[in-house]
């Protein structure tokens, strides 16, 4: 690294990485970008997961101990992508839960302000019969966001 390069302040200080349980092959892509991103320029990365109130029938949204065992499903995934983030080299990792409404807005109105990213990082989701709403949620986030958000496919 020249000495030049070495005096230039790094423009995100930190990633936020939006993990979608339901999509596997998208969320493996952006992982491996935002750890990558974050341990080669030792900055911070958040790992959020929303748990998804349309995917929660009525029945379950009546039953405390359903309702907690898909929280702790969400909680379990993140925990995962946190410890495979760890492993990889990256030494500031933060697991986030949102609850509530649409993905991308309580990623916006929620765990962006509570995080305070420089740049989210979310794979291109994959529409299909798993995801009732059949919109995606980078598109959106992309859209929104106050701050850079890159899609990874």
């Amino acid at each position: 690294m020249s000495e030049s390069e070495q005096t230039l302040p790094l423009f995100f200080k930190r990633v936020l990485l939006t993990v979608d349980a339901d999509d596997t092959d998208s969320t493996k892509h952006a992982f491996r970008f935002a750890v990558t991103y974050a341990k080669d320029n030792g900055i911070s990365l958040g790992i959020v997961s929303v748990m998804e109130m349309e995917d929660i029938n009525i029945y379950d949204s009546l039953s405390p101990d359903r309702l907690q065992k898909k929280r702790e499903a969400v909680e379990e995934v993140v925990k995962h992508y946190a410890n495979l983030a760890k492993q990889y080299g990256v030494k500031s990792v933060k697991s986030l839960i949102g609850e509530g409404g649409d993905v991308d807005d309580v990623v916006l109105d929620q765990i962006i302000p509570e995080f305070h990213p420089d740049l989210v990082v979310c794979g291109a989701d994959m529409v299909d019969a798993r995801h009732k709403s059949g919109k995606t949620i980078g598109l959106h986030l992309a859209k929104r966001a106050s701050t850079s958000v890159i899609v990874v496919r």
